[in-house]
């Protein structure tokens, strides 16, 4: 399978954003997308980018994405969040997941960070032996808290 791995524009991110709405079909959340398209060529390409992405083409269409922004570590310095890979579902098994990989891993080892990390569900056993064959440590004792929309909310109106 020939395909290529590029930054994205501004252009892809209508594409990029079909792939999310798959993705949270598979993570069993499809009503959590509220983003448009709009928000991601806004937040990707204003004056200050909140978020880089890489695609994968093959055949002139987006079949993958990784979609990552810098943090900061209080424990080690620069890091980068990788927020999500992405292969479309007709896609998978082709080596397009591991080249997203591989190149959001060599962006971060050219900027020096010290850490690259994302987050898996506990039940995608195939994303976890992927990251795990990678290097990967998958940390199984910590837990992710969140303050969504209506939770940030709450916490302002009781102030």
């Amino acid at each position: 399978m020939n395909f290529i791995i590029r930054k994205a524009i501004k252009d892809d991110m209508g594409r990029v954003l079909e792939l999310i709405k798959q993705l949270a079909v598979f993570e069993r959340e499809p009503q959590a997308v509220i983003i448009t398209a709009e928000d991601l060529e806004n937040d990707g390409f204003g004056e200050n980018p909140l978020f880089q992405c890489f695609v994968a083409e093959a055949n002139s269409q987006i079949v993958g994405i990784a979609l990552f922004y810098p943090r900061y570590s209080t424990w080690k310095g620069k890091t980068i969040h990788l927020e999500d890979l992405i292969v479309d579902e007709t896609m998978r098994g082709k080596g397009i997941g591991n080249a997203l990989f591989e190149e959001v891993i060599k962006y971060g080892h050219s900027l020096g960070v010290k850490r690259i990390e994302w987050n898996v569900l506990d039940w995608n056993e195939p994303a976890i032996n992927f990251y795990e064959s990678k290097g990967a440590i998958v940390l199984r004792d910590w837990d992710v808290a969140q303050l969504n929309e209506n939770g940030i909310k709450n916490f302002i109106a009781n102030l």
